[in-house]
């Protein structure tokens, strides 16, 4: 193939063994070592595995089979941790699901994985059960109940405040709860471990976005896997018994999934589970837990620069902080970089690149080294290149282009979609699978490979490109101005025009004053072309489930697009 490839010279062995497998040894290696906390309840390796058959045998003795799909519908609790790795070991499907997803996307997850049961904890009990009624076949209702892993302390305070809402079920019987499907397992053998088959898909996770239908990512035990042991060879520090991971991200997000919970515990460290992110929880968890390893979106650690808890706090015990899920701001990398220093970490945040596609991130920067703007080099065995949009024309270095990937962590394919997967996944003359990413992004020579922007949110007006990512990180420095976001508005006279929707950092700022600085300020900065020709001030931005800036939700807002087509 001609043009430029950036790959590493590195090859790792793979295990040909399930996901299962792999924690499973890891409990036979560190049986004592903990693999979890929950709320300052710890369980070690001996413990989850037990937790893990025990719930595989209650999976046989519901009858189901290899490859049906089971939907979890949970946040990051011991249950989530038990449910998943027992499906795998069974040889099913663990369908990932965000359980804060409205009653008809669950019909959706539902009915396009075919799922014969679902998952839940009590709180979202009678969605659940609604969504359930209006699949298009039977599906059974497990329902979890938070207090069952809680520490006494933690659990009687539950119970006051918030259990006692969730005890009682509908009268038609329509769910069982978790600690009673298990016991009806209690009796049966346990079921012959599944082989490992690099082509079965054994997660479904599911494209994020505000809009449009979601698509369901086959992944496979060898991408997770994959993704695991190359994590293990890119961080800086070696994950294994003693360490931990602050698991904030959760499990039905690729991020969440592959880093804060698989990585961790294929080599043996410890996940400090938490099932829902706020300033004050995170807070507190850095101070009480001193995770080694935090991981999260640009929006998580952004916050992280004003929790007040953490002022003049130590925070050296930090090893490894790595961002993804969403561009990593030049300034917001700065500030962050100098909270670390000023906090006794002697690390800088890293920055990952990727998508669900590939289960999560395949490029990282160097610990120790930060070319502004890049989002680093290939995981080994992993290849980046860059086409010529539209075709297969590999492009040289330093050229603009679609970002393109190959490497064993690349998705099976989109689940009953063959046509995006032709559009997708393509066989290039040098027999790989290459992932189409759909993100604009140069190479240098030296292999550092640079983001740019969605191709599909890229702003074309009166024929020049705008790319919103590099207006955002102009603008978020600009005095006055707390966060951002750019899109495009249509105008039948340039195509499109630049719109900014803006959080002053001051709510009770004069607006027309502080319009009138910013563009002041972005005239210094910005071609004329690029500038806004309307500034909406907000008192927030709206997010995406996993925390990211929803731009189409303010791109439809922009355009007059009801909200309802999200």
């Amino acid at each position: 193939m001609d043009g430029f490839i950036s790959n590493t010279s590195e090859h790792l062995d793979y295990p040909q063994k399930t996901m299962y497998r792999l924690v499973a040894e890891t409990s036979q290696e560190h049986p004592d070592s903990n693999a979890y906390t929950f709320y300052n309840k710890a369980a070690t390796y001996k413990q989850l595995n037990n937790d893990i058959c025990r719930a595989s045998r209650a999976f046989a003795k519901a009858g189901l089979k290899k490859g049906d799909a089971v939907t979890i519908c949970l946040p990051n609790i011991p249950q989530a941790l038990e449910a998943f790795y027992a499906l795998d070991r069974n040889g099913l499907v663990a369908n990932m699901i965000h359980p804060l997803s409205a009653q008809s996307e669950i019909v959706f997850y539902l009915n396009i994985a075919k799922s014969p049961m679902i998952i839940t904890v009590d709180m979202f009990y009678e969605k659940v059960i609604a969504a359930a009624k209006e699949a298009d076949h039977h599906v059974e209702v497990i329902v979890v109940r938070l207090q069952d892993k809680l520490p006494f302390l933690y659990k009687t305070l539950y119970e006051i405040k918030a259990g006692r809402k969730y005890r009682k079920f509908s009268n038609d019987r329509s769910a069982k709860l978790w600690k009673d499907f298990l016991a009806e397992g209690d009796s049966s053998p346990l079921p012959e471990e599944a082989v490992f088959d690099e082509k079965r898909t054994s997660v479904i996770l599911y494209s994020g976005g505000t809009s449009g239908t979601p698509k369901g990512i086959c992944i496979s035990d060898m991408n997770m896997n994959a993704l695991a042991y190359q994590c293990y060879e890119m961080v800086p520090y070696t994950f294994g018994p003693g360490l931990t991971m602050l698991s904030c991200m959760p499990m039905f997000h690729g991020f969440g999934l592959g880093v804060n919970i698989h990585t961790v515990l294929v080599f043996g460290a410890c996940c400090i589970l938490m099932p829902t992110f706020n300033t004050k929880s995170y807070a507190d968890a850095l101070l009480k837990c001193k995770p080694n390893f935090i991981a999260g979106v640009p929006t998580i650690f952004d916050a992280l620069l004003h929790m007040p808890q953490l002022e003049g706090k130590d925070l050296s015990f930090l090893k490894g902080m790595f961002c993804g899920g969403d561009s990593l701001l030049p300034d917001l990398k700065r500030r962050l970089d100098i909270f670390l220093k000023e906090h006794g970490a002697t690390i800088q945040v890293q920055e990952g690149y990727g998508l669900t596609e590939c289960v999560t991130a395949s490029c990282l920067t160097p610990a120790h080294e930060y070319r502004e703007g890049s989002i680093g080099l290939p995981f080994a065995d992993t290849s980046y290149a860059i086409v010529n949009p539209g075709t297969n024309e590999l492009l040289p270095p330093d050229t603009e282009g679609e970002i393109i990937l190959s490497g064993p962590s690349v998705m099976l394919g989109y689940l009953n979609n063959e046509e995006e997967n032709a559009k997708t996944l393509r066989r290039l003359d040098d027999g790989n699978i290459w992932l189409y990413t759909g993100d604009l992004g140069v190479i240098d020579k030296d292999g550092y490979v640079y983001f740019r922007q969605r191709l599909k949110r890229m702003i074309v007006t009166n024929g020049y490109n705008v790319y919103p990512s590099v207006m955002e990180d102009i603008l978020s420095k600009c005095p006055g101005v707390s966060s951002c976001c750019i899109v495009g508005k249509k105008d039948d006279r340039r195509g499109q025009i630049v719109t900014a929707y803006i959080i002053p950092e001051d709510e009770n700022a004069d607006q027309e004053q502080l319009r009138q600085e910013i563009m002041e300020y972005l005239k210094l900065h910005v071609a004329a072309y690029a500038l806004p020709r309307e500034i909406h001030f907000k008192s927030a931005l709206p997010k995406t489930l996993v925390g990211k800036v929803a731009f189409r939700v303010l791109e439809d807002e922009a355009n007059g697009v009801a909200a309802a087509a999200h």
